[in-house]
C-alpha cells in the first residue's frame, strides 16, 4: 500500500524540527503593524509550537 500524500498547504505553513516538534507562525503579523503595540509585534514574530489535539492532526496531514 502506498504512503499517503502530504497536505501541501500545511507543509508550507508548518515547519518540523529534527526532533519532530511542529512550529507555526502567529496570526496578525502581516499588515497594519503601525497601530499594533511593540510588545505584541515582538511576540508575534516568534514561532509557536503546535500542542495537544492539533499536534495529532498536523502529524497526520504532514505524514510524519
Amino acid at each position: 500500500m502506498k504512503p499517503g500524500k502530504t497536505h501541501r498547504a500545511s507543509a508550507k505553513r508548518f515547519k518540523v524540527t529534527a526532533t519532530g516538534r511542529i512550529f507555526h507562525r502567529k496570526a496578525g503579523y502581516v499588515h497594519k503593524l503601525s497601530k499594533k503595540r511593540p510588545q505584541y509585534k515582538r511576540g508575534a514574530q516568534k514561532p509557536v509550537e503546535v500542542t495537544g489535539a492539533n499536534k495529532k492532526l498536523m502529524r497526520r496531514l504532514l505524514r510524519i
